[in-house]
Parts: structure tokens; C-alpha cells; sequence
């Protein structure tokens, strides 16, 4: 990865996400160099829906080219449900499927609006990319995969069905 220029950071650590903010922010100003591939998710699910984007590469400037991607399931399923299956089951599923076949579709580029932030430019980019793979958006991102559910999206959720109901 060294070798490809990869930009490796630990999310966790504040100092961390400056800095990759910055190598980022220099290597789009070098025109020279090859476009940086950013997968904003953060992680996969499973290939219904898109899950909030991680604002950061949104923040950095230049031009987004949107990618939608899909799985088609017909021949092998690319999903790793980590809960139901080990590593080794799901690497022999994917060894052994017929194929693994991926709709892949380039959306025209996206920059951001003079008076909108990362936040909202990263819901425009996620919401054009969920229309054309036909997935819904999620307004959450993937941690809630591995971790429970804070009480505080639990109450909010909860006030908000009953002012409907």
C-alpha cells in the first residue's frame, strides 16, 4: 500500500484525520497525480441501501466523481454478513461462487455549492449515487453494524413516532 500511495490514518485519532486532510488536500492540487479513490461509507452493507457519508472527504475541495456501485446477487453473493458468518465461510463462498457480478455506473463530477458544507454536499453525492443503483439512503453510518444503538437516537426516534402517532 506504501508503494501506491495510499493514505492510511487511524479514524479515532484527531491529529490523524488534520493530517490526512492535508496529504489529501495536496496531492488534488498536484494535477500531475492520479485522482484519489475514496470509499466515504467507511464499510458495506448489504447492497440495499447507502449509509451516511463520512464528511471528511468532502471538506478537503476539489471535484467529486461520483461511482455508484451494486452486486448483483445472481451468482454469488460480494455481502459478508460478519454476525451469521465467519471469515473463512465467507472466503470460500466467494472463492467457490460462479461469479461475482458488479453493476458499476460513473456519474458526471460534483463540486461543492459556494453556501453548502461537507455535510450536505455529502448527502447530494450519496443521494445521486443512491438513485442510480436504485438503493435507499440511510441517514446513519455503519458503526451501527457492530456496536448498540446510543439511547439518545432511541429517544429521539422515539419522540418523533409519537408526535405521528
Amino acid at each position: 500500500m506504501q508503494t501506491s500511495q495510499h493514505v492510511l490514518f487511524e479514524r479515532s485519532e484527531m491529529k490523524d484525520r488534520h493530517l490526512v486532510r492535508k496529504r489529501i488536500r495536496e496531492h488534488i492540487a498536484d494535477k500531475d497525480k492520479l485522482p484519489i479513490l475514496i470509499f466515504p461509507e467507511g464499510t458495506c452493507i448489504n447492497n440495499t441501501s447507502v449509509m451516511m457519508f463520512k464528511k471528511g472527504s468532502f471538506e478537503v475541495g476539489g471535484t467529486i466523481h461520483p461511482v455508484a456501485i451494486k452486486y448483483d446477487p445472481r451468482f454469488g453473493d460480494a455481502f459478508w454478513n460478519s454476525t451469521k458468518h465467519s471469515m473463512i465461510t465467507y472466503v470460500f463462498n466467494v472463492m467457490t461462487s460462479w461469479a461475482l457480478v458488479c453493476n458499476v455506473w460513473y456519474l458526471p463530477p460534483m463540486v461543492k455549492e459556494e453556501e453548502e458544507d461537507a455535510v450536505h454536499f455529502a448527502n447530494r453525492v450519496k443521494a445521486v449515487i443512491a438513485a442510480r443503483a436504485g438503493m435507499s439512503v440511510l441517514p446513519w453510518d455503519g458503526g451501527l453494524k457492530r456496536k448498540k444503538v446510543k439511547e439518545s437516537f432511541k429517544e429521539e426516534q422515539q419522540k418523533k413516532y409519537c408526535q405521528i402517532v
